[in-house]
């Protein structure tokens, strides 16, 4: 039952919780994987609000160039909506001439997030690589370690997604990282403060990890969170393009949330459908139906 909202502070963005008996709910968020490419931010951000959700991870850089700093802001206030989190803008897994020439546009893209408020920032890694892996480890490091230091600048986290589905460690010649202790110990060896994991349900299942294996971290490690669903299929046929959304399978998402909410973690819980072709429903039937989702889930946390 719910007992009142509250207003809490997200970053430097305020934002409305709702409270329970049962304590603080994590941010209901969104990500516009499974909308389609063609919605634009103001639009999702006032349909994310429409339906209840309380924050979306977009493009903070872009969303200020299309509006203006000020017309940015007043949108996400005006809906109680933040930025959840942004991607990484950098190509760090290929050449040493994209690597330099993405870095230094993240300088912009950190004050962006920075300005609207958005303190998490995230990656993936993919699970096989082309490079030979002890190089591309010692690259990765650096590359990384460099990242996280300018975003550290604007009090923004870094947070690295291990990439599960069997059929992507078969991708590249190599195999790489791609469990979550595996990423905690690259983690360690980028050696910043700065730097956590992002944990996304998918990839939690499909490495067939326990509850345990999120309660024994603490807050501080986890950055960010991404949730969706996954058919009944086996664990190894399963593929990363192919998902479902949040409450439609077989993932037990409440045993996801409630071993996250048993860390401490407070933040966005982002909805990332990712599907081999565009949706055919429209975006206020997939908003209706993602809500349906999270209410199904959520009601078990």
């Amino acid at each position: 039952m719910e007992l009142f909202t509250k207003i809490y502070t997200y970053g430097k963005a305020p934002y409305f919780l709702h409270i329970s008996e049962r304590g603080i709910f994590m941010l209901r968020g969104l990500t516009k994987a499974g909308f389609g490419t063609s919605i634009e931010d103001k639009q999702f951000i006032e349909l994310a609000a429409d339906f209840n959700f309380q924050s979306v991870d977009i493009d903070a850089k872009q969303f200020i160039e299309n509006y203006g700093l000020p017309h940015a802001k007043a949108i996400l206030e005006e809906n109680k909506i933040v930025i959840g989190a942004i991607s990484l803008p950098v190509e760090w897994r290929k050449s040493n001439e994209e690597f330099q020439s993405d870095i230094v546009n993240l300088i912009s893209s950190a004050k962006a997030a920075f300005d609207l408020g958005c303190t998490r920032c995230f990656t993936y890694i993919l699970p096989s690589t082309d490079l030979k892996p002890a190089s591309f480890m010692i690259t990765a490091i650096k590359r990384l370690r460099a990242c996280a230091e300018i975003l550290d600048v604007y009090g923004i986290r870094l947070g690295l997604e291990y990439v599960g589905p069997h059929h992507l460690q078969k991708l590249g010649k190599y195999p790489f990282i791609w469990t979550q202790n595996e990423t905690l110990e690259l983690i360690d060896a980028i050696g910043k403060s700065n730097v956590g994991l992002l944990l996304d349900s998918y990839h939690w299942y499909t490495t067939g990890l326990s509850s345990e294996d999120i309660t024994r971290l603490n807050e501080k490690q986890i950055v960010h969170v991404h949730i969706n669903d996954a058919y009944r299929l086996p664990i190894e046929e399963i593929k990363d393009n192919d998902r479902l959304y949040t409450g439609e399978g077989v993932i037990d998402l409440p045993l996801f949330l409630n071993s996250i909410k048993q860390t401490g973690y407070n933040g966005a819980i982002s909805q990332e459908v990712l599907t081999p072709n565009p949706p055919t429903e429209s975006v206020v039937e997939l908003m209706k139906r993602s809500k349906n989702g999270f209410d199904k889930v959520f009601s078990s946390i």
